[in-house]
């Protein structure tokens, strides 16, 4: 019996632990299973939230290192050719999704749209008394006036318009910016753009022959002097009611004779210039500037075009000039595939306008064509509906125009210094403050404690988020997404927008690898 008794007895133990290890288990797999939060003092309250040991501490500052940011910051640059893809045919109903696309980017202000690049000095409007130019591949008619019209009145947009220089005959760019003119009335137009990048006239082919040989539009000795006398030819012969908008230059060494290009021009009113961090033409593999993802991610890819324009922006500002980046992209000629069409894209482009706002640039346009590797967007409408592919790049946009409404001036931001982070931050009119963080790194997390002036109410987090570096699809901002076509040109999907809260008066947040965040802090 004392036997029977002690194996029941043992048994029952057995079964006990056996019940409490069952129970452990369930607590354990619940635990896991739950959503990640954010570090927060609404924890509870035993547990005393604490500031890891490992993370960055960064300081937001309240001085103001910026002017304030225009209405009208991010705007786009598309090729002539280009428009009909986009807008459509039919003047009463240009493709909604396009323009909602567009002014997301400029809530509320009047977004700035430049048609020109290399289509600028392939398109002509036919000439009385003029044969069609060798280098003339595009001709513009009454009908791309009236979608251009159409759309930029739906989208309250300005243009500026390119005008072929390279054709080298006043009467050929007098005859297009008086029918563009004619045609859009003066109210929609923000300038008249000479040319694009002249200083690769004599090096580039403007056409080629029936024998396959490439003929420049100008002489292999074309230079800044040379320039300067043909815009002074071509310029006068332009209508006098619209300013004029340049150099539309692409080279460096151009800013060093800007000055002088405005002292002879004072119809100018807008400087112009490119910036392409990297190349995919002409370009050896090898080359810092080649197109990669980490050659993208360098500071030099996104510090750099903004820092070789502050010499220019300030010249323009002092003689009370706007200054517009009015042609900028990842990589030249196009983009590079494997790169321009990645979540990186989002992720530099987000750093780069943030940069460009520092030197006190007036407005970037993104540069897009319908087959661009590098392009925000694509459309195919039929029927009268329209679907659009949303890539990567335009969600870095987005999260821009969210953290830098108008006005908005950049703050100091003290952080440690760090490769894969970046830190941008940014005082509104109404004294709300907000905080960008940038993780490019591949695969290693980033946790930052930050300190904002006057701040200690909760704030909210929403995150830009993608599968990786390389993704090109399954992009999220805030938990929202265009999915693979949208017809609205709106994001879906359930926000997951998060209340956070600040421990010890810094807010802790986690940067998974290859992420954004914005935070948010209302003014107190």
């Amino acid at each position: 019996m004392r036997s029977a008794r002690l194996i029941d007895a043992v048994r029952a133990i057995t079964r006990r632990r056996r019940l409490a290890y069952a129970l452990v288990a369930v607590v354990v797999v619940a635990v896991v299973a739950l959503p990640a939060r954010e570090l927060s003092a609404d924890n509870d309250a035993d547990a005393r939230p604490t500031i890891p040991k490992y993370a960055l501490r960064i300081n937001i500052t309240p001085l103001p290192i910026s002017r304030p940011i225009p209405s009208a910051f991010v705007g786009f640059s598309i090729e002539y050719r280009s428009l009909l893809p986009y807008s459509g045919r039919n003047p009463a109903s240009p493709n909604p999704t396009f323009i909602q696309l567009v002014r997301a980017l400029t809530p509320g202000g009047s977004p700035v749209i430049r048609f020109g690049g290399d289509t600028t000095d392939w398109t002509w409007w036919p000439t009385p008394g003029v044969s069609k130019p060798p280098g003339i591949r595009y001709t513009l008619n009454a009908r791309w006036v009236s979608m251009a019209r159409a759309t930029a009145h739906a989208m309250g947009a300005r243009l500026i318009l390119g005008i072929n220089f390279e054709a080298d005959d006043p009467a050929i760019a007098a005859t297009e910016a008086r029918a563009l003119l004619k045609g859009l009335g003066r109210k929609l137009i923000a300038g008249f753009e000479l040319g694009n990048e002249p200083e690769a006239y004599g090096a580039l082919g403007w056409y080629d022959t029936a024998g396959g040989v490439s003929v420049p539009g100008r002489p292999v000795t074309y230079g800044f002097g040379s320039y300067l006398r043909d815009y002074a030819a071509i310029s006068s012969a332009l209508p006098h009611g619209v300013p004029l908008v340049g150099p539309a230059s692409g080279a460096p060494a151009w800013i060093a004779g800007l000055n002088r290009y405005l002292g002879a021009n004072p119809r100018v009113r807008l400087v112009t210039f490119h910036r392409y961090p990297l190349h995919r033409c002409f370009t050896p593999p090898g080359s810092p500037t080649s197109p990669t993802i980490p050659h993208l991610l360098s500071r030099d890819a996104s510090v750099g075009p903004a820092a070789s324009l502050q010499g220019a922006v300030a010249v323009a500002h002092r003689r009370g000039l706007q200054f517009r980046v009015d042609e900028l992209n990842d990589v030249s000629c196009g983009g590079a595939r494997g790169v321009s069409n990645t979540f990186a894209s989002a992720l530099w482009v987000l750093d780069a306008l943030f940069n460009m706002a520092k030197v006190g640039a007036d407005g970037v346009n993104i540069h897009t064509f319908t087959d661009a590797v590098y392009g925000p967007f694509t459309f195919a409408g039929a029927g009268g509906r329209w679907e659009a592919h949303v890539k990567p790049m335009y969600y870095g946009l987005l999260m821009f125009a969210r953290a830098a409404p108008a006005g908005s001036r950049l703050l100091l931001a003290e952080a440690p210094g760090r490769p894969n982070l970046r830190v941008w931050a940014a005082r509104a009119r109404d004294g709300t403050i907000r905080i960008v963080l940038i993780n490019d790194a591949r695969n290693r997390a980033i946790t930052v404690a930050v300190r904002s002036p006057g701040a200690s109410a909760a704030g909210t987090l929403e995150r830009l988020r993608a599968p990786g570096l390389r993704a090109t699809a399954h992009v999220a901002i805030a938990g929202q997404t265009f999915g693979a076509r949208t017809a609205t040109g709106e994001l879906s999907g359930s926000s997951t927008r998060a209340t956070l809260h600040p421990i010890q008066d810094r807010y802790v947040v986690q940067l998974p690898p290859a992420s954004a965040a914005l935070i948010t802090l209302a003014r107190s």
